[in-house]
């Protein structure tokens, strides 16, 4: 048998070169892993999954022709059974939503430390479902809580989109808060509600989030 047979084959997918050297060199040197290509862009990406038929595929999000969620939806409907590790800075509860239930095994945040994407690589590698820390639910135990995952959207009431949209157009508390005949400080609650609730800090991300999400004002 081919030595090269019992290695688990590697695909590394990111826009930044500096990051793909020093995944594919941390990789490398891990016993059983092989890293059998890199891209740099969703559409290089499909392409090198065709070819080189991976094991595990290593996909950042934001990339600069294809978002990662399409990249691996079209590399799953023809490589079902390649495992796919999200590795992004990216790490709201609607981004780890959408590429788990694109089809993702794991998600690992980019300050993590290597071992922790090594463990992902092994984790998923049997058939195993890898999170790290910071994506988990802090009253979950097991990395099993998204086997089915919920949007955090879903949660949303009719009066919190309504704020949203509104905080997306780019209305101010105060002007929110007379058109829909509340309190400024009601205005402020609904907000940092939104805010809990998608997993964003403040005003500005929580609009460059409904952008990105296509939460565009009604």
């Amino acid at each position: 048998m081919n030595e090269d047979s019992l290695l688990a084959g590697v695909l590394v997918v990111d826009d930044h070169g500096i990051v793909r050297e020093g995944l594919i060199a941390l990789l490398e040197r891990q016993e059983g892993i092989r890293v059998v290509g890199s891209a740099a862009t969703g559409q290089e990406a499909v392409a090198a999954a065709k070819q080189l038929k991976p094991d595990v595929i290593i996909m950042d999000l934001v990339l600069p022709d294809m978002n990662g969620i399409d990249a691996m939806q079209r590399i799953l409907a023809f490589l079902p059974r390649t495992r796919v590790i999200v590795l992004s800075a990216c790490h709201t509860t609607e981004h780890v939503y959408r590429a788990l239930r694109a089809g993702a095994l794991g998600y690992v945040v980019k300050d993590a430390l290597g071992h922790e994407l090594v463990n992902a690589v092994k984790a998923v590698i049997d058939g195993k479902q890898f999170l790290s820390p910071k994506v988990m639910p802090p009253d979950v135990d097991g990395v099993q809580c998204y086997a089915q995952p919920k949007s955090p959207l879903e949660s949303l009431s009719l009066r919190e989109r309504e704020v949203l949209h509104r905080i997306v157009a780019g209305s101010s508390s105060a002007t929110i808060a007379q058109h829909l005949s509340l309190s400024r400080k009601t205005v402020d609650t609904y907000r940092g509600r939104l805010m809990v609730k998608l997993g964003v800090g403040n005003r500005s991300a929580l609009i460059r989030f409904a952008i990105e999400n296509q939460l565009t004002a009604s």
